[in-house]
């Protein structure tokens, strides 16, 4: 469930955004079933495609680490740091959650201070690709 230590987690991270080009800072928190915590920011580089979001970021140090078994996650981000909307995953972010989290997978988008909207994994992509 997202509460406030999740919250101010979520707007420490927005500070390691590497976001020289666009100046879109975009943090995530990703907690496991277990209760493990894991963030990430997006880190951009000069080449576009070489970058990678604040979702693959947390989802990526947490498969690293041995944790595939996820809870929620929750998302913020805005030009130069600043929340005024809720910031959508990208439809990689979404397919590589798909991999890892069931269609009500809790995903937490901030929409202004201490405010944000629940939603599921569902929502964003009801038809994910899939092998079988």
């Amino acid at each position: 469930m997202f509460d406030n230590k999740i919250y101010d987690i979520l707007i420490n991270e927005l500070k390691n955004s590497y976001s020289p080009y666009s100046n879109f800072n975009v943090a995530a928190v990703l907690v496991t079933k277990e209760g493990d915590i894991y963030t990430g920011c997006n880190i951009e580089n000069a080449s576009y495609s070489a970058t990678v979001c604040a979702e693959r970021t947390a989802i990526f140090k947490a498969i690293s680490e041995g944790h595939n078994d996820f809870k929620m996650i929750a998302i913020a981000g805005g030009y130069k740091g600043k929340i005024e909307d809720e910031c959508k995953p990208c439809g990689v972010c979404l397919q590589v959650l798909t991999e890892f989290c069931d269609s009500d997978f809790k995903i937490y988008l901030i929409n202004g201070e201490n405010s944000y909207k629940e939603y599921m994994l569902k929502d964003f992509l009801p038809k994910p690709f899939d092998l079988n």
